[in-house]
């Protein structure tokens, strides 16, 4: 069972990221959560969770700028991220994203959705090589 895994939850929306928080919570795993992009930069930094869950439309520094912002720690470089939006995406936004090595997954997510992205978060070769023919055929 995942209790030794931390998922950090960067979210504005307080209910959602806490919501996320008790689902993750409920089947063992340690779940943080960040209510901006700065507090979720700190946090990643001082609990260096396991894996990251991300909205992507967020006030001041948004997902994408967090994204970078965490990828140029080296701590960080190969930490699973899943990015969550309501909105659509361009092809020019899901290029950048998988660049940036993070999966794509569209809100609502419903509870088991949850889990199982997060199974699939976390089950995903972050350290190989920087190929990401196999990361592109799993962004939604």
């Amino acid at each position: 069972m995942p209790q030794s895994i931390t998922i950090l939850i960067v979210d504005d929306n307080v209910n959602l990221a806490q919501g996320f928080a008790q689902v993750l919570k409920s089947v063992g795993y340690a779940a943080l959560t960040a209510y901006t992009a700065e507090d979720g930069l700190r946090l990643a930094q001082i609990e260096c969770p396991d894996a990251i869950i991300l909205d992507i439309r967020m006030p001041f520094i948004n997902g994408v700028g967090f994204l970078y912002r965490l990828r140029a720690l080296e701590a960080h470089r190969h930490t699973p991220v899943m990015v969550l939006t309501g909105a659509s995406v361009n092809e020019e936004m899901r290029a950048e994203l998988c660049d940036l090595r993070a999966l794509l997954r569209f809100k609502p997510l419903g509870m088991s959705e949850l889990l199982a992205e997060t199974r699939t978060l976390l089950a995903h070769d972050w350290a190989g090589p920087s190929d990401t023919t196999n990361l592109k055929s799993s962004v939604a």
